[in-house]
This record gives C-alpha cells, structure tokens and sequence, in this order.
C-alpha cells in the first residue's frame, strides 16, 4: 500500500509541476516531431567552434542531436520547466552540452553563434527584441513552426508532416 501511495503522490506531483509550468510558460512542453527534427538538422549550417543555443529544450529531443550534430560546440539547452528538465538531464551523456534550468529571457545570448527555437507565437513576439539587442550579426537563428515578426528570414522551408509544419532561417544582419 506504501508504495502504491508514494507512486501515486509522485504521479500527481509531475502532473502538476507540467502543469503549473505549461500555464506560467503560456505552452506546454511539446517535441519536434521526428520528420521536422530530421529536415531542420539537415539545414543547419556547419559550424567547427562556437556557442549553440537551444531555447526551451523540452524533453530534449533536439537538443541531444544538436550536441552530436555539433560535437566541437559549446551546446547549451535552456528549459525551465522541471519535469522536462530533470529528464533530459538524465539523459544527457555529451561531454559538449549542458543543459541548465533556468529562464532564457534572464540569459545573454551574445555569445551565441546559432540559437535553435520552437516556442509559441507570444514567445516568438518577447523574443524579437532580446535577439535585435543580444545578437551579433552574422548570427544564425533558426525557428520552426512559427515565425519571428516583422523579420524575413532568409529561407523558408514547409516541411511535408500532418502540419505542414514551416522552418524558417535567419541570419542577424
């Protein structure tokens, strides 16, 4: 009975830390899809050194690829909310990424030489000014499924899912 009772009591406790987080956040921790994560790794550009940046990186599903795609970078997830924290902490064995709880907003992202994203549309707005004061040019950002506005981003690709889902690239000028 003790421990049907402590596994129900930490059930309840990750469904409400989700939860709390996914209406703090204004979004739930969602995945890339398989199809999007393969077509957005394969348009991202090479890069031997630098600073790669993943804004709200889940349950690490991209993250993780990003760190081998970029095994020479300094990779850096940002995810606030726990239960998609601790699990992808868990999970993490690449020497090259660290993956931190914290509130990117409350980060500088001057450093970084390529910044990977799939928030919302409100996240995507609040974004738009850190990015026009933080980043260098020359910059790479890559988005998918929504856009930065009153942006244009240099390429624009409409991935062939159920949703039709769009990436779009960008380069700070």
């Amino acid at each position: 009975m003790f421990y049907f009772v402590t596994t129900l009591g930490i059930a309840l406790l990750i469904v409400f830390l989700l939860l709390l987080f996914t209406l703090k956040n204004g979004i739930s921790p969602m995945p890339t899809s398989p199809k999007v994560r393969m077509h957005l790794l394969s348009l991202l550009p090479d890069l031997e050194e630098g600073t790669i940046v993943e804004l709200g990186s889940g349950w690490g599903n991209l993250i993780f690829p990003l760190a081998k795609k970029y095994s020479k970078c300094k990779v850096i997830g940002y995810e606030n909310s726990p239960i998609p924290y601790i699990f992808s902490s868990l999970l993490n064995h690449a020497p090259n990424l660290k993956i931190m709880r914290q509130d990117f907003f409350e980060k500088s992202l001057q450093d970084a030489d390529l910044v990977v994203c799939y928030l919302y549309p409100k996240g995507m707005e609040q974004l738009k000014s850190k990015f026009e004061k933080e980043l260098r040019p020359g910059t790479k950002v890559v988005s998918h499924t929504y856009e930065i506005p009153g942006w244009t981003p240099h390429e624009t690709i409409e991935v062939d899912d159920l949703r039709c889902s769009k990436i779009y690239l960008y380069e700070v000028v």
